[in-house]
């Protein structure tokens, strides 16, 4: 039976209470309105699902007004495609060197800073460079994918500004990320992966972090599934839990088949479906590219669940 799980008293209710330059984002799992969807961005030319449409920074700007609008809480901007190498999506996306990275993201972050003052923005980067321009720039939050595994630096520039760390699993970086990885309990694994990333954030100073079990990132159709209706087990963490299964492959392949998945622009029900039960096992933030759906979704769930 699917349950919302609530944060247990052992755990620190604070750890959930982020605090964003004055302001709190109440991450409490289960809470009516604690579930925040977070807005993709790419600013990229190559990544899987809507590469090349924001490039631009008027198009970037419009896109956040147009999320905000839709109900997203946070707004991720990234400037280097993770599309991993594999059937699914050929060669993968190619690594960008951090000074690419910053003259993709920094406009875009300036941009939307002016724009729109009230808007939460993450910057989606594992480079400390970058991290710090958006930081400078306005950004609120670091989304790091490959979970501090390559260098602590990021989190050093995020305690310094005080912004919440995402920390998210995954084998390999961006530009060298494969398909799939070799699990004997998948879940079990990834948590305590996810639980070292966060002791190394913890010890750079960091003090709101959210963690992402890494929908998609080296696992395979199945441990994915199996990840995701394990959520409850990455909450065991004590820390926000952030689900993104928006249009992923496993979600192509759920709706079709392994070898012949539907198309990424109709997976919209698959995922919110696989959204809908890694929010009842405990999640409290969901990336995805369709705000609007995603948010009226969750809206329409909680209503019901609490009438």
């Amino acid at each position: 039976m699917f349950e919302i799980r609530p944060v247990k008293t052992k755990f620190d209710p604070n750890a959930f209470l982020l605090r964003v330059r004055g302001r709190t984002l109440d991450c409490t799992p289960g809470k009516p309105g604690g579930t925040h969807v977070m807005g993709i961005l790419n600013v990229t030319p190559d990544s899987f699902s809507d590469g090349g449409a924001y490039v631009s920074v008027p198009a970037a700007v419009r896109r956040v007004g147009e999320m905000l609008d839709e109900g997203a809480s946070i707004i991720d901007i990234g400037g280097e495609s993770s599309r991993p190498r594999g059937k699914a999506y050929g060669a993968g996306a190619a690594a960008v060197p951090a000074r690419e990275e910053i003259q993709r993201v920094l406009p875009v972050v300036e941009a939307a800073v002016d724009r729109f003052p009230e808007a939460i923005l993450s910057i989606d980067t594992w480079k400390p460079e970058v991290a710090e321009a958006a930081l400078a720039a306005g950004a609120h939050i670091v989304n790091d994918v490959t979970g501090l595994r390559y260098t602590t630096e990021t989190a050093t520039v995020a305690a310094g500004y005080n912004a919440p760390l995402v920390l998210m699993h995954a084998i390999g970086k961006p530009g060298d990320m494969p398909a799939q990885g070799a699990y004997a309990d998948v879940a079990r694994e990834v948590s305590a992966s996810l639980a070292d990333s966060v002791r190394r954030a913890e010890e750079a100073g960091v003090r709101h972090i959210i963690v992402d079990p890494g929908f998609g990132f080296g696992k395979s159709h199945e441990e994915n599934l199996q990840l995701l209706g394990a959520a409850g087990d990455i909450l065991e963490l004590g820390r926000p839990v952030m689900i993104g299964v928006s249009r992923k492959s496993a979600i192509g392949a759920l709706l079709g088949a392994p070898d012949e998945p539907v198309p990424i622009r109709e997976r919209l029900f698959g995922s919110l479906g696989a959204t809908a039960v890694g929010v009842l096992r405990g999640a409290s933030v969901v990336r995805a590219h369709d705000v609007r759906p995603t948010a009226e979704f969750l809206r329409g769930m909680y209503a019901v669940l609490y009438a």
